[in-house]
């Protein structure tokens, strides 16, 4: 099973050639997502010229594809890909990690939990964003960009 981030789920909705002919090749059961990346979907919605017309757009997506919750299994998570994160990629010195926000490394916190809510349920997590390319293999997460 896979779990689209938000540029992907946005590649299903605008028609890309590549997302579209990977997702047609799955059955339905094996395409999710998360809330965060719900919420950043109808961020950009709310953003946009034609709020009505991509709202239903959006809502009909979301209709067709499985959404995890984040919960407390998945918070747990989510702490130790962050201290992952900070063990392969922040300062050595124990002084200046603790000071070392998440973002300063290249890493968005929304894209952290995507990428633990992936690792919770076993699934591939489908980004093309190069810093959650950077998280394949912490924690077991696996990463693929189609």
């Amino acid at each position: 099973m896979y779990l689209l981030d938000t540029t992907h789920c946005l590649g299903l909705l605008f028609g890309f050639p590549n997302v579209v002919r990977i997702v047609e090749s799955l059955d339905e059961t094996e395409i999710s997502t998360n809330v965060a990346v719900c919420g950043e979907l109808l961020y950009g919605v709310y953003k946009s010229a034609q709020i009505d017309k991509n709202l239903d757009d959006i809502e009909k997506f979301l209709k067709q594809i499985i959404i995890h919750d984040i919960n407390q299994g998945t918070s747990e998570v989510y702490a130790k890909l962050k201290a992952g994160i900070l063990d392969r990629f922040g300062p050595k010195d124990q002084r200046k990690r603790r000071n070392t926000a998440i973002e300063s490394l290249g890493f968005k916190d929304n894209d952290v939990w995507i990428a633990a809510t992936a690792i919770q349920h076993n699934l591939i997590l489908v980004s093309a964003d190069s810093d959650v390319m950077r998280l394949n293999g912490i924690e077991g997460l696996k990463v693929e960009n189609w």
